[in-house]
């Protein structure tokens, strides 16, 4: 019997020593711009493979482009990994462009699928603005440098990288595979694998050669820290943001104590902020979106009959028009969200203002004495007999009775005395 449990335990252990011995492949998926949030989570997954002892590393790259510090840390992390580092543009329709070309060329093998494209890597100014022809010479001989010399490291086409740079020149997968830009064209991440089985690379550990036969795939994904900080970069959603916080500061300012919107709009400044570190900024047009809140708040002190709050959608108008200035389409604020925005947030604090206007222009008690009140008509809030309660133009007053009064009717007052009235029913 103990040799048979012996026997048994033995065979059950051969499926589970294959899985302990069998290798893993971290695979990310990359889209959209690069910036902060991307480096760090491509950065952290080369680290999280090195300390476990990874096969390779393959990232799924699909970008217009980005920041290029943050592109620079990416390209270190790839260049001294222990790990092979694999960057796979694709799928179809997909592309490497500008910061994703220094990306790719860093890669310890690159790789594209069928229509896709890489190219476009000229430097672009932050903000859009325009350097002069000395400044713009530096910025663009340093970028063909460092590219031409990660294709040097990595045995690449170092003409095309120049191009790629100087002239924004842009090449199919095919025409990628031909020239030298990249090792290899698949259209599946399965054929990818079956292509990378053999392939040797040179590390900073020296040579290795990449086996993905019975290799498990372990599919990394943004925690959820990194995906919120992620979605708040992008220029539309800092943009509501922005929106949501000067609003909830406008409510807080114009009606002390109320609390919530102030401590809403704070925390959504906050947020803003952050994601304006990685955006490109233009302060005249972040200074006249202040100036229209300023107008907004003024208008319900002053009442300049419509002529600060004209003031302030103009301001609000042109300041989000001006507020990211880039000549890159992925760096701006689209029109959609603009107008929706600024339509709404005019249309609160108008009717702001219209409620404001109301209880100004309401005719004051105070000062007129217990007679101002003979006669007002208001409604019965709970029933009424010896006593009860009334609302009279805005205000909940004790209230007593000779008759029998049900809770909504409609009374008027008969008299004062002290702080509690004497009401009767009327039509």
């Amino acid at each position: 019997m103990k040799r048979f449990l012996l026997f048994a335990a033995l065979i059950l252990s051969f499926p589970l020593a294959s899985t302990l011995d069998a290798s893993t492949i971290h695979y990310l998926t990359v889209e959209g711009i690069i910036n902060p949030v991307t480096a760090e989570f491509i950065t952290n997954a080369i680290e999280d493979s090195q300390s476990g002892g990874s096969e390779l590393v393959v990232i799924q790259l699909d970008t217009p482009g980005g920041l290029d510090l943050s592109m620079r840390d990416i390209v270190k992390s790839i260049l001294n990994s222990n790990v092979p580092v694999v960057v796979y543009v694709a799928p179809s329709g997909s592309r490497a462009a500008s910061a994703g070309v220094f990306i790719a060329y860093a890669a310890h093998i690159a790789a594209m699928a069928p229509g896709t494209n890489i190219g476009s890597a000229h430097p672009v100014a932050i903000g859009g603005k325009k350097m002069d022809e000395t400044m713009a010479k530096k910025v663009e001989n340093d970028a063909v440098a460092y590219l031409q010399s990660i294709a040097k490291q990595r045995n690449r086409n170092e003409a095309w990288a120049e191009e790629a740079v100087r002239e924004s020149v842009n090449i199919t997968a095919e025409e990628a595979l031909k020239i030298n830009v990249v090792d290899l064209v698949a259209a599946t991440r399965e054929e990818l694998l079956n292509a990378l089985n053999g392939r040797a690379v040179e590390l900073s550990t020296g040579r290795k050669q990449i086996k993905t036969s019975g290799a498990v795939i372990k599919d990394v994904k943004m925690g959820v820290r990194l995906l919120i900080l992620n979605a708040i970069t992008n220029p539309n959603i800092a943009y509501i943001l922005m929106m949501i916080g000067l609003l909830g500061l406008y409510f807080e300012l114009s009606n002390p104590g109320t609390i919530l919107p102030g401590v809403v709009g704070a925390i959504s400044l906050v947020l803003a902020f952050y994601a304006f570190q990685t955006l490109t900024i233009n302060y005249a047009g972040l200074a006249l979106i202040g100036l229209a809140i300023i107008f907004f708040i003024a208008e319900i002190n002053v009442f300049s009959y419509g002529l600060l709050t004209l003031g302030g959608v103009i301001a609000l108008l042109l300041g989000s028009l001006m507020l990211f200035e880039s000549p890159l389409p992925f760096m701006k604020l689209s029109l959609w969200v603009i107008m929706p925005t600024i339509l709404f947030f005019t249309a609160i604090v108008v009717g702001v203002m219209y409620l404001a206007l109301r209880i100004h222009r309401r005719p004051s008690t105070a000062g007129i004495g217990s007679e101002g009140l003979i006669g007002k008509k208001g409604r019965a809030e709970t029933d009424i007999s010896r006593e009860g309660k009334v609302y009279i133009e805005g205000e909940y007053w004790d209230a007593w009775s000779d008759e029998e009064i049900d809770a909504g009717e409609r009374i008027e007052i008969l008299a004062v005395e002290g702080l509690k009235i004497k009401v009767k029913k009327t039509d």
